[in-house]
């Protein structure tokens, strides 16, 4: 004789299940997964965050350098701004009117000259420091050049 559909199998006695400890289990190794994924993901982001700043604050003093340099020794010849100044050279970066994206927005750059004579020639050195970003996500680069 076959087993009428729809008939139940009687266990005598308490059932045991394995399916519902092991389902618990999966959940929490998963879940304990996905958040130290997420942890990592987080602090990623937040060193690429951080190298951006620095690289934006590299590129400030470095335009900060190139402009001052244009300064002391025009291209045209003619006589530059006295070194003595201080600073020689400062500028924030801030977005034109009107602009929404700006490579060096929230970039400030400050740039000192020094003057050495050694053996009757006269050496400039310019001493750029850029800044970029505020609080715990600012970074700040110094470039130095030397020119006679």
């Amino acid at each position: 004789m076959s087993p009428e559909y729809g008939s139940r199998v009687m266990v005598s006695g308490r059932q045991s299940g394995f399916g519902l400890p092991m389902a618990i289990f999966v959940v929490t190794v998963l879940a304990l997964v996905i958040a130290a994924m997420s942890q990592l993901q987080q602090g990623s982001s937040e060193g690429v965050i951080l190298q951006m700043q620095s690289q934006r604050a590299f590129y400030a003093a470095e335009s900060g350098l190139q402009l001052s340099l244009n300064l002391l020794l025009p291209p045209d010849g003619s006589s530059g701004r006295s070194c003595t100044a201080s600073p020689f050279y400062s500028h924030a970066f801030n977005p034109p009117p009107g602009a929404s994206l700006y490579g060096l927005n929230n970039c400030s750059v400050m740039v000192e000259c020094q003057l050495t004579t050694v053996n009757s020639d006269t050496y400039f050195t310019l001493t750029s420091e850029g800044t970029c970003g505020s609080g715990t996500d600012s970074a700040r680069r110094t470039t130095e050049v030397r020119v006679k």
